[in-house]
């Protein structure tokens, strides 16, 4: 039994622990929002946050999960509230296919939670394992930086906040 902590709820599989944690995510816990790209850790479609750090889901084993934080683009909002990226994304239209755009979101907010406030090198540097093929990037840069000057250090994640589980799912 693997157990963690995924959106603020403690969770425990029984599963491969080898297994990449983007299955687990999507297959054993419904949360479908991050996405398989490449399966190689190249384009950034399965960008997650493990203990608040980016990484790719595709290519982590469930095993290193345990014990640990996993955010997911679903656990980025607070209820009704949006995340500052998630509004800035609205707010500059950045989605256009919208398959990378939860990893885009997940690395942004990665970036800016250890730089709130980046140069535009220090957005293209934190942004450049991300690849969107619909070719969004100014429109991306320009939200992170909307993101950014809009006071995005007030915004803390309510980590004693529990839901509902997904059925199967045990709370660890």
């Amino acid at each position: 039994m693997i157990e963690f902590t995924v959106n603020n709820q403690p969770v425990a599989l029984d599963v491969d622990p080898q297994m990449p944690l983007l299955w687990a995510l999507r297959e054993n816990l419904s949360l479908t929002g991050t996405k398989f790209g490449c399966g190689i850790a190249q384009c950034g479609a399965c960008t997650i946050h493990l203990d608040g750090v980016a990484v790719r889901a595709c290519v982590t084993p469930v095993a290193s999960a345990a014990g640990r934080h996993v955010t997911t683009i679903e656990g980025l909002s607070q209820g009704d509230q949006l995340h500052p990226v998630q509004q800035a994304w609205i707010d500059y239209q950045v989605p256009q296919c919208g398959y990378c755009q939860s990893g885009q979101i997940m690395s942004a907010t990665a970036l800016l939670a250890t730089e709130p406030q980046p140069t535009d090198e220090d957005i293209r540097s934190g942004m450049a394992g991300n690849i969107c093929r619909c070719g969004m990037y100014s429109r991306i840069h320009k939200a992170i930086r909307s993101a950014a000057d809009g006071g995005l250090a007030l915004w803390e994640p309510d980590h004693g906040e529990q839901g509902e589980l997904p059925t199967g799912v045990q709370r660890g």
